[in-house]
């Protein structure tokens, strides 16, 4: 039988009955008394007693521990949270021919955040492309292409403002949260590594920062080869970047057995699109009904994978405010091809 912690007036009424009970003729409930106050006391004492020790309780367990605890156990398994990653790509700037922009100058956008160039370049032909990083690491220092940073310092003959190049500033990623350690740890556990299982695989690929989701595929590409797909969810786009892409297959590399050939490669992305007719119909049902879709993609899409018509129906009567909908796209289960994975598309409201 499982063990309920008492509450604070449970404690007292529990104190207040001792002392009447060990002292015969005494009224430990009468307000404002010696007997009462001692009552009191002591109870909340051992209520505060009784909620350290639940926490402690929680603390050992892994699937219950907060944060800093979880962070304990994982280093026991040699599991470490993965820390937040920059933000990286190009940007063009304009200016003299001749002019020159200096290593580690730091450019900001907008709102604050900041970026340092990582090497030296010199304009030629009025621009010059260069390579930059996002100073705090996090999702935040990601930018898409066109956006515009200013220099912090003037540099002679260069324009004050650059722009961010084709490709935008991408890979950067915030700090791991404490559920996704917590699955990660949790699955250290239950799954030890065999040297080359087709779970070490995807274990490796959960270690680099951002990446949320992993599959992989044995002999996809012929005997003795292993191909591995990744997502970043929490990104603007799931599907990774060539850039995002080789730094999988780098950290893979480096900790494959040495005789796999193994190959990371992102899914192709095929949107899955949505015609709905939707009773009763309002901006509050439809952003529920958006929510229950990119759910289900969340919990069900993958390469190749097939999303079923029953699925999408369900997660659209889900929502909250939905009495009854017609749903006429997709009319049938939604097939995917080797490495093709759904997407969420557009919602059509009829």
């Amino acid at each position: 039988m499982p063990f309920s912690r008492p509450d604070l007036a449970t404690l007292i009424n529990r104190a207040e009955a001792d002392i009447e009970t060990r002292l015969p003729g005494a009224d430990a409930r009468l307000r404002r008394s010696n007997l009462n106050v001692l009552a009191r006391v002591h109870s909340g004492a051992a209520h505060g007693l009784y909620g350290y020790l639940e926490w402690i309780a929680r603390q050992v367990i892994i699937d219950t521990a907060d944060g800093d605890m979880l962070e304990r156990h994982a280093s026991i398994w040699g599991v470490a949270r993965k820390a937040a990653s920059p933000g990286v790509g190009n940007v063009t700037v304009t200016g003299t021919n001749g002019a020159i922009v200096p290593a580690d100058s730091t450019l900001a956008r907008s709102d604050g955040a900041q970026y340092t160039t990582d090497v030296e370049a010199t304009i030629s032909g009025g621009t010059a492309t260069i390579a930059v990083t996002a100073v705090e690491g996090g999702q935040a220092g990601n930018a898409s292409a066109a956006s515009s940073l200013s220099f912090d310092t003037p540099i002679a003959g260069v324009s004050a403002t650059a722009t961010v190049a084709v490709g935008g500033l991408t890979g950067g990623a915030d700090i791991e949260a404490d559920e996704d350690l917590r699955a990660r740890l949790l699955a250290r556990i239950q799954q030890p590594p065999h040297g080359g299982a087709s779970y070490d695989y995807v274990a490796w690929a959960l270690e680099v920062p951002g990446v949320t989701r992993a599959w992989v595929y044995p002999a996809e590409l012929g005997l003795g080869t292993v191909t591995v797909r990744f997502v970043r969810d929490d990104d603007a786009s799931p599907i990774p970047d060539a850039g995002e892409v080789t730094a999988v297959q780098d950290y893979i590399d480096s900790v494959r057995p040495v005789t796999a050939d193994v190959t990371v490669v992102a899914p192709i992305a095929v949107p899955l699109n949505f015609t709905i007719d939707l009773t009763p119909d309002t901006a509050a049902i439809r952003a529920a009904v958006e929510a229950e879709l990119r759910d289900l993609l969340l919990r069900e899409a993958e390469p190749g994978a097939t999303i079923l018509l029953s699925h999408i129906r369900e997660a659209v009567s889900l929502a909250s405010g939905e009495n009854d909908h017609i749903l006429t796209v997709p009319a049938a289960n939604v097939t995917h091809a080797v490495g093709e994975m759904a997407t969420f598309g557009t919602i059509t409201w009829l």
